[in-house]
């Protein structure tokens, strides 16, 4: 079975879109965001939005916003649109799913709660279209975020644009530019369970 090229479709949309559409693009951190902005910024008018409940702990969610924003204030590539910390609604997500491994269904829930957030918050505010930065990441399924993220833009009657921002060696110019402007690069995904996965990888 031929799995879908979500960055050939990408590619396809991009060409379609006039030029100064407003989009939604959430984002995970300012390594991650700086590869997916630099290429959709020359046709779309792109603003951030920051809703990573999942970060823990707050200290690293605060160190990891301040770096999203002084990437956007350094390039002046996009808006940024910040939202309160709420470990709770991450916590209520991962409910009964404490168990399960990196990867599973308890990041699907993740996945659904953010790219929810998003989509509800773009149709409130007015942006046709929505995104997000966490394909880029050689760990998260391209093919489950996109699911996710179109079903959530469908519920909220927004677009969602199919991403796969590793390919082309995207992953890559996201260290490059992210060394590029010094900017802090966590060693975990961002949650509790993640930063213990990868405190006993390192073991």
């Amino acid at each position: 079975m031929n799995r879908p090229n979500y960055d050939k479709q990408m590619q396809t949309v991009l060409q379609t879109i006039p030029h100064g559409t407003p989009l939604l693009l959430h984002s995970c951190c300012g390594p991650c965001s700086s590869r997916c902005i630099e290429e959709l910024k020359d046709v779309f008018s792109v603003t951030v939005l920051y809703y990573n409940p999942n970060i823990s702990p707050a200290a690293e969610y605060e160190k990891r916003k301040a770096e999203q924003r002084r990437f956007l204030q350094e390039t002046g590539w996009a808006a940024f649109l910040d939202c309160d910390y709420d470990a709770q609604a991450f916590a209520d997500a991962a409910a009964g799913l404490e168990d399960e491994p990196e990867g599973g269904l308890r990041c699907s829930a993740c996945f659904a709660l953010r790219l929810g957030i998003l989509a509800r918050t773009a149709k409130e505010r007015g942006f046709p279209w929505v995104c997000s930065t966490l394909s880029v990441s050689p760990h998260k399924n391209a093919a489950r975020l996109n699911e996710i993220g179109q079903a959530q833009a469908e519920k909220y009657g927004v677009l969602w644009l199919p991403n796969d921002f590793k390919k082309r060696n995207g992953y890559l110019r996201s260290v490059r530019l992210a060394a590029e402007h010094g900017l802090y690069r966590q060693s975990y995904c961002g949650c509790a369970y993640s930063l213990d996965a990868a405190r006993r990888g390192r073991q």
